[in-house]
């Protein structure tokens, strides 16, 4: 089946975006009650390092992305504007957000750890908001991700990721030691501590 390619304006769809975002009143709207059908796909691309794009030119006006983020939807692997009367499909080459900054709070068993992403949401990691680390095949470099909201993760980014591995500590996981996070009770492995030289 051949989807198609849908072109609304950017203000129209701007409009019908802040209509349905106003459904949310405080925090981001209620998308994951919405089931509207699909109208196709738009030229919207998130890239990797958490910039948009529009019919392959850069979105530079921040309202307008964090706008469009506070209706993003994920349904298996594929990403979706959602308002309550359409669904369009966007691509997003990684995760739709990028962690940009995260403060701790508390030590050990207590630590508590809270990340600012790059459109504005705040999460706490923990059973509910979980860390995880995915590793290239190839080069082994390590992906960090936590979840923000309804299956939606931000990638960590770089510098994040290295004041993260200064806060690390080793624990048993499934019956080997393991370095990795504490956040709200939680910890979340990241590699086993030998690699790590602990």
């Amino acid at each position: 089946m051949t989807e198609t390619k849908v072109t609304p304006a950017p203000d129209d769809l701007a409009k019908s975006v802040a209509e349905a975002a106003k459904a949310g009143k405080k925090g981001p709207p209620p998308v994951h009650l919405w089931n509207p059908p699909f109208c196709g796909d738009l030229d919207i691309r998130i890239a990797r390092n958490g910039q948009w794009f529009y019919l392959g030119s850069p979105i530079g006006r921040e309202p307008l992305v964090r706008l469009f983020a506070s209706v993003l939807k994920k349904e298996g692997d594929r990403h979706f504007l959602v308002t309550p009367v359409e669904k369009i499909g966007i691509v997003v080459e990684d995760a739709p957000f990028v962690a940009v900054d995260f403060e701790v709070e508390g030590k050990g068993k207590g630590q508590v750890l809270t990340f600012r992403t790059n459109v504005g949401d705040e999460t706490v990691a923990g059973p509910e908001n979980p860390i995880r680390v995915e590793r290239d095949a190839e080069t082994g470099e390590p992906s960090p991700y936590v979840h923000v909201r309804r299956g939606l993760e931000a990638l960590i980014d770089r510098k994040s990721y290295y004041r993260l591995v200064e806060a690390g500590e080793v624990e048993e996981a499934a019956g080997r030691r393991m370095f990795g996070l504490r956040s709200s009770g939680a910890f979340f492995p990241f590699c086993p501590a030998e690699e790590v030289g602990l």
